[in-house]
């Protein structure tokens, strides 16, 4: 029987972690066995669950440090292919699943030329970018990813359909250029082909750079509609964060002169001239480390 682990970083927010973990507890199985691994990223308080659960056997690994995204998964990988995985299950914890997720995402999977899929994924209700477009009917049904690509001219990566509420209109599965690391599942040998996170990266873009070594492996991307989840987008970072200024300037940097064309690594390198110049404070550090090969956590600092 397939052996599926779901691996999920929990970092000072136990109740968007204990919703999650919920609604795995609800997703329906087949023939395959489910265990969850939850990373404790040197939360203040060491993170600790009080009830069972019946649906999946549950793991938690406490970091002594805080590893980012890419070094808290990695966590998550290793302990499940050290205990034999067949497939992983990427997941943010900031997320609520449908009873569904898992199933749909294996039977994409039965393609041998696919090697990683991701849902459809809606913004929580109340969690959408623009609140005052919606009915109160269409909460819920507002796209934040329906599959991925990047703006190569910018290296930019950009959602498909994001905003958008759903009318049917993005429900066919199909290739697709990024897997988003809120959720993604990934075969076994993928990951022993394409390696796992690039710490480099700690916290965004991480995805993006998996998504290029996958492909470069010969694996397709797929986006899967039928399967679903919401995700309250941002909670732990939030939008337009110094911590997003920092890790979304160097981190572009990093993977727009690993896999650009020649003519948009020179244009990256006047805009971050410019951004030295006349960026805000955490983009200006952003350009320096990428520069001084400050990679990992690098330079970010919560309390500032």
């Amino acid at each position: 029987m397939p052996k599926v682990f779901i691996s999920l970083i929990t970092f000072n927010d136990d109740n968007s972690t204990k919703e999650c973990l919920d609604s795995l507890e609800r997703l329906k199985k087949t023939d395959f066995d489910l265990s969850v691994v939850v990373i404790d990223n040197a939360s203040s308080k060491e993170f600790k669950i009080a009830r069972e659960y019946k649906n999946f056997d549950l793991k938690i690994i406490r970091s002594s440090k805080n590893l980012g995204f890419s070094g808290g998964q990695n966590l998550g990988i290793k302990y499940a292919l050290e205990n034999a995985c067949d497939f992983i299950l990427i997941l943010n914890n900031d997320v609520v699943v449908d009873e569904n997720l898992v199933i749909e995402l294996l039977n994409a999977l039965d393609d041998k030329r696919i090697g990683i899929v991701s849902p459809k994924i809606y913004f929580a209700k109340g969690f959408e970018y623009h609140k005052e477009r919606y009915s109160e009917n269409e909460k819920g049904k507002v796209f934040w990813y329906a599959g991925a690509e990047i703006d190569w001219g910018n290296v930019i990566g950009r959602h498909i359909g994001v905003d958008e509420v759903d009318k049917g209109q993005f429900d066919r599965s199909e290739e697709t250029e990024v897997a988003t690391g809120c959720c993604m599942l990934l075969k076994r040998e993928v990951l022993e082909a394409a390696g796992i996170f690039d710490e480099k990266f700690f916290l965004y873009y991480e995805d993006a750079d998996l998504s290029q070594r996958v492909k470069k492996k010969g694996f397709q991307i797929y986006y899967v509609p039928k399967a679903v989840l919401w995700h309250k987008n941002a909670a732990a970072t939030g939008t337009g964060s110094p911590l997003q200024d920092y890790y979304i300037t160097r981190n572009r940097l990093l993977f727009g002169f690993r896999y650009a064309a020649l003519r948009v690594k020179l244009a990256l390198i006047r805009e971050s001239i410019r951004l030295l110049l006349l960026g805000r404070k955490w983009q200006r550090t952003g350009v320096k480390d990428f520069y001084l090969r400050r990679f990992g956590k690098g330079s970010f600092k919560t309390n500032e």
